[in-house]
């Protein structure tokens, strides 16, 4: 009697999925995209209260993030539209992301010429810019590691991602006020050390600019051009003005029936998961470094902490999450992972309550980045599974945004709920933002739900 396929599937095999150059690949396009975030997030946080910014209104300059909300708004151009020239050279995929890449060292750049304690309107405004340039570049590589991987590679290629992202999150973060440390020149406020710091994070942009220019392009059909297309379709898009309507209505009505038509009733269990899955990570991330300068932690301490040892912890979370899903399928770890997320929340309440104190904050740091690189790969796993590989962009974008934008609208209030809450209260008040997540989770495993 044949006994193939009664064993495990053995780590080592599990493990050679990393040796892909696909999945290589993504742990640079990965620091490409991690870069930017959080020098318009907790590193902006962190200069703007050393420059004496009140709470409230580092709140709502938070709402610059909500460029990763609304990119919905332009993802069908990535699917739809050529770029002159660059398409041809290099291909669409490739194209895009180049030009948001190079953008993005560009406005980066621009952010750090900028003292928000001199005027508080230019490094916003540069900080929306950089933004809106991530967030298309998001699109790009998001829709690039769907098409360039088997639907056996996307768990892997979402961890190589993840760690890739986390890696450059550590470079923004941690890097960031280190150099800041270093480059100053006294204990006060110096605007020109975070100047020089952000100049620094502008060149290693530089890193996706090489990635994307030696990468091959997917090969993938675009979704303008249509198989089996009959000659009637043919005429009217012929048209110039029905074309475009046309064109419109490929690009954004398509995608989000194809998902309803596909999920049906289930759509709208998942717009609650993925709308809420995020909430309590973020709108505690808002007030994070503002927290840690609170309690009197040095930029030193933060860079270590929780800028570098904890996202050592993160990158564990998202190798092991890559595992996992494989191993459990991705429902269960999305729980897990959603559960972890909210509870590490409380952590947080003793280390507010307490001195400062080094020891708990990384016991704290620990626990909460383990679980949050174990919740956002699984997560990332979990929406590539949702999206038809025609309408790749767009639908991952829809997506993608949908798990941002209520989050990061909520983190705008973050700094009022602070302020009138008290750090306690507030961490507390972010932990119970995970319970609709957790809900959803568990109706669709009793549903026995799949992709």
């Amino acid at each position: 009697m044949s006994i193939t396929n009664t064993q495990p599937t053995s780590i080592i095999t599990n493990l050679k999925i990393y040796t892909s150059a696909n999945v290589i690949r993504l742990f640079f396009l990965g620091f490409s995209a991690g870069l930017p975030i959080l020098l318009v997030f907790s590193s902006l946080s962190f200069w703007l209260r050393e420059a004496g910014v009140d709470r409230s209104t580092i709140g709502f300059i938070s709402w610059v993030a909500l460029a990763y909300g609304f990119k919905w708004v332009w993802s069908p151009a990535v699917d739809q539209i050529s770029i002159p020239y660059l398409s041809k050279r290099f291909g669409r995929r490739k194209s895009w992301l180049l030009m948001s890449q190079c953008s993005l060292v560009f406005g980066i750049a621009a952010m750090a010429i900028n003292d928000p304690q001199e005027d508080l309107f230019w490094l916003p405004a540069f900080a929306v810019l950089v933004a809106f340039l991530s967030a298309t570049q998001d699109i790009i590589i998001d829709a690039f590691r769907i098409e360039s991987g088997t639907d056996k590679q996307q768990a892997a290629m979402a961890a190589t991602y993840q760690i890739g992202y986390r890696l450059a999150m550590i470079v923004a973060s941690a890097g960031v006020l280190l150099l800041a440390a270093m480059f100053e020149t006294s204990e006060v406020y110096d605007a020109l050390a975070w100047q020089k710091a952000y100049l620094v994070m502008a060149a290693l942009m530089l890193i996706g600019v090489i990635t994307t220019a030696i990468s091959p392009e997917p090969a993938v059909q675009s979704p303008t051009i249509k198989q089996g297309q009959d000659e009637n379709t043919k005429q009217l898009n012929a048209n110039g003005l029905l074309a475009r309507v046309n064109r419109l209505i490929d690009a954004y009505l398509k995608p989000v029936l194809d998902l309803i038509n596909r999920y049906k009733w289930q759509a709208l269990v998942l717009i609650v998961l993925i709308a809420t899955y995020r909430v309590s990570d973020i709108v505690m991330g808002v007030m994070a470094n503002v927290f840690y300068v609170d309690m009197g932690y040095s930029k030193e301490d933060i860079a270590v902490a929780s800028k570098t040892y904890g996202l050592i912890l993160t990158l564990t979370g998202a190798l092991v999450a890559g595992t996992l899903v494989n191993r459990f399928g991705v429902l269960k770890i999305l729980l897990l992972g959603a559960v972890l997320s909210a509870v590490t929340n409380v952590l947080f309440i003793f280390l507010s309550q307490s001195t400062h104190n080094l020891p708990l904050l990384y016991a704290v740091i620990s626990v909460d980045n383990l679980s949050a690189g174990l919740a956002s790969t699984s997560f990332i796993a979990f929406l590539s599974s949702l999206a038809n590989k025609e309408f790749t962009a767009t639908q991952y974008a829809f997506l993608s945004s949908a798990m941002l934008l209520f989050p990061k609208f909520l983190g705008g209030f973050s700094g009022v709920w602070l302020d009138s809450l008290g750090y306690s209260y507030f961490f507390t008040l972010t932990a119970l933002m995970g319970i609709p997540t957790t809900l959803a989770i568990l109706y669709l495993m009793k549903k026995k739900w799949h992709a």
